[in-house]
């Protein structure tokens, strides 16, 4: 399966949200995904299995926990994937930023003047 097929869906892609800031036990992720989503912890489990099944999560076990952590190498092949399209918005983003640090200047150079006495024009001596 796809990376993207994987991440194509709402509740994997919250989870890996989830495990993306550490390691996180099972019923913690359970009980967020199934406030946010109303699923049930049977559809929660499954979703974790997807994951960990394409590699994008692994699995631990600590007592009778279980801990899940996010593995990069996954994410890194969608990445590789997607990168192969940013030519389509890497232009338009450097224009934007160029823009935007624009009218940082001219905002700062607006402030200055207005915040510069007066100089006098001639015959004002």
């Amino acid at each position: 399966m796809h990376a993207l097929d994987i991440l194509g869906d709402p509740v994997r892609r919250r989870i890996v949200e989830l495990l993306g800031d550490g390691e996180r036990r099972a019923g913690e992720v359970g009980e967020v995904v199934q406030t946010e989503f109303g699923i049930s912890q049977p559809a929660v489990s499954q979703h974790l299995r997807v994951l960990r099944d394409a590699g994008f999560a692994s699995v631990r076990a600590e007592g009778t926990r279980r801990l899940y952590a996010l593995e990069p190498e996954a994410l890194a092949e969608a990445d590789r994937w997607i990168g192969q399209f940013r030519r389509f918005w890497t232009p338009h983003l450097d224009a934007l930023g160029t823009e935007l640090a624009r009218g940082r200047r001219d905002r700062r150079r607006a402030a200055s003047d207005a915040a510069a006495p007066p100089t006098p024009t001639e015959g004002e001596f």
